[in-house]
């Protein structure tokens, strides 16, 4: 296979974003046609981690985990550079940035137009997104961009753990409130179910059948739909999410793009810092796509969780938080076609590369 056929979408890939629209609409006209089937399954929680949405996920990451060479973590690894980037950008840059340009618009462009203490809780609702860097869905990204998922992994991991440790400090820190009542049981058990289960099923699937049927069946005939299978897991969540979600946005349009267009221009002035550095410092593109796109992409779920435990389900951070789903995905995509199309400005793909990538050396 070619290198430019590698990195071309298929059909359903291409208009990803296309379906993304239709399940957002999908999901706000089922909230409101049948709004108590989506307050009974909003209820249905273990600490505060919604378990109809931890299953939807499952379904979304087990097929990218069965995909990934375990053996590739172990050369991840060695590749530093590229966790010491993604370090630095998540928790030296993104949180900081992030209040920036929550306080920018806010506290200075929209001030006229909107209340001291409504532009509050929106900073507040973003700053929590902005100190959550993706733990799940950005191994969906990492995948549609090529990415080496081998690497994906290793900085899920890491960051996962520097958001338990990091997450209520710099609550506290930004949000400016003493005592600000961190859920750590929502952070620990989404991680653990988000990305650990899956994990560990997936690699006990992936070791099992290539030993009882051989690696050629496993990636010729196994896998052959497993990609799709976690984008059309990706679509049911986002109907889930907006049929939870979706009034509340409909409510309140004009709020909505208040605080969409700075979290737009946070997740591009992120994603770009990230994707500079990568290149300055001589990453591969399999390393420099995720590793530019981990900070891109944010934990909505936690930053949802912690919103609501703290200022409420109807206050302004909730829906900062709401919103931030509303356009993580749609602007996610564009930032992986971005990726593809610009994966030459790169040096050669590493021996390491993802067998995913599908390149014939």
């Amino acid at each position: 296979m070619s290198e430019d056929k590698a990195y071309e979408l298929g059909f359903f890939h291409k208009y990803l974003s296309v379906w993304v629209a239709l399940c957002i609409l999908i999901g706000i006209g089922l909230g409101r046609v049948i709004p108590g089937v989506a307050e009974t399954l909003s209820e249905i929680q273990i600490e505060q981690v919604n378990i109809p949405i931890a299953i939807l996920l499952f379904a979304m990451m087990y097929p990218i985990m069965l995909q990934i060479d375990f053996s590739e973590v172990v050369n991840a690894v060695k590749a530093p550079r590229a966790v010491v980037l993604t370090l630095i950008v998540n928790w030296l840059i993104k949180p900081f940035s992030m209040f920036f340009f929550a306080w920018l618009f806010m506290r200075v462009i929209w001030a006229p137009y909107i209340g001291y203490e409504l532009a509050g809780e929106y900073m507040a609702g973003m700053i929590l997104l902005g100190i959550a860097p993706c733990t799940a869905m950005v191994l969906v990204f990492s995948y549609l961009a090529k990415g080496f998922m081998g690497l994906t992994l290793v900085l899920v991991a890491i960051n996962s753990l520097a958001m338990l440790v990091l997450y209520a400090p710099l609550g506290n820190f930004l949000l400016g409130v003493a005592e600000m009542p961190i859920p750590f049981w929502t952070i620990f058990l989404s991680i653990m179910l988000y990305v650990g289960v899956s994990l560990v099923a997936g690699y006990i699937t992936r070791k099992r059948l290539i030993a009882t049927r051989g690696i050629d069946w496993y990636e010729r005939v196994f896998l052959k739909h497993m990609g799709t299978i976690s984008v059309v897991a990706l679509l049911a969540t986002l109907i889930y999410l907006f049929m939870l979600q979706g009034e509340v946005i409909i409510e309140n349009p004009l709020g909505v793009v208040m605080i969409a267009i700075p979290l737009i221009i946070q997740i591009l002035f992120i994603f770009g810092v990230g994707y500079l550095a990568a290149k300055l410092i001589g990453l591969t593109y399999e390393e420099a796509a995720p590793a530019s796109m981990i900070g891109a992409s944010n934990h909505f779920e936690v930053a949802i969780a912690t919103a609501v435990t703290v200022f409420g389900l109807g206050s302004g951070a909730a829906l900062s938080t709401v919103v931030g789903v509303l356009i993580e995905v749609p602007i996610m995509l564009v930032l992986v076609t971005i990726c593809l199309r610009t994966a030459r400005w790169f040096p050669k793909l590493s021996a390491y590369t993802n067998k995913m990538a599908g390149d014939e050396r």
